[in-house]
């Protein structure tokens, strides 16, 4: 009897958690759907109608393709730099174990204690200086160097249960460092390389501080053209709200499809 009623408390507290957190998007979700009079009248109640004209005159004014291939091209491109350099410079640590290699992880992994915000200033006037602001591929080589840490940090720690006698087989065979890891060792890395892909797309798709020192005008990702969009249409609740659903959607979905390879990414490189 005990044990049913702790069941049935957990069962209850998780329901409510979890429409706690899931009441702030089904009210966007709801109001997006209606007219600006029919918001203001009651924003809790259902739409009498489903206005997808909203989402239309929102798509538009957003420029919501361009804002779309612009993060597409950030975040692809990004997420081939963060996964093939962070896993080779994590190879080199776990298998060389020098003083220098361990020097350099460590420094790695101090940095990642570094908040962003304290790097600005001096971020804006160097690279301002250097004239590599307003570009997309300079956006993807400064999140290589904010991203670096976190990827390496995890790839070592998968790459430091695969067994050394793969190297070794394969240094019999005369194989060069540079083949070995390519041939043996990355292929082996697939959960991990899918957790640090779904982690880090998370974070570039979603980003709004780093692009919004870097990309003006027509470069801008869905985060600056929804912020901007945001601004221009604060008193057109039912245009807004459907321009907070378009940015939201592209990401659910991706981390809908993506959850289970995540999920599978750090189980395997818990119990490899």
């Amino acid at each position: 009897m005990i044990k049913n009623a702790r069941k049935f408390a957990t069962y209850a507290a998780l329901i409510a958690l979890a429409i706690l957190y899931s009441f702030p998007f089904v009210f966007v979700v709801l109001n997006s759907f209606k007219g600006k009079i029919e918001i203001m009248k009651n924003p809790l109640a259902w739409p009498s109608g489903w206005a997808w004209s909203n989402f239309v005159e929102a798509a538009e004014a957003m420029n919501f393709g361009v804002a779309v291939l612009n993060s597409l091209f950030v975040t692809a491109g990004t997420l081939v730099v963060l996964t093939v350099f962070p896993a080779m410079l994590a190879y080199y640590i776990d298998r060389s174990k020098s003083k220098f290699s361990e020097t350099i992880f460590y420094m790695l992994v101090g940095s990642m204690i570094i908040p962003f915000q304290a790097l600005m200033i001096p971020f804006v006037s160097i690279f301002g200086g250097l004239h590599m602001l307003n570009g997309r591929l300079a956006l993807m080589f400064f999140y290589l160097g904010f991203g670096t840490a976190l990827s390496t940090f995890l790839f070592r720690g998968f790459i430091a249960k695969i067994p050394k006698d793969v190297d070794e087989a394969g240094q019999i065979d005369g194989a060069s460092y540079f083949r070995i890891f390519w041939d043996l060792i990355f292929p082996q890395l697939k959960p991990i390389v899918a957790t640090v892909a779904i982690l880090n797309a998370l974070w570039v798709w979603n980003d709004f501080l780093l692009p919004s020192l870097v990309l003006y005008e027509d470069k801008r990702t869905l985060p600056l053209m929804t912020y901007s969009f945001f601004g221009q249409y604060t008193n057109s609740y039912n245009l807004a709200m459907a321009g907070l659903v378009l940015a939201a959607l592209p990401i659910i979905v991706f981390f809908v499809f993506t959850q289970k390879y995540m999920v599978r990414g750090i189980t395997a490189g818990a119990v490899k």
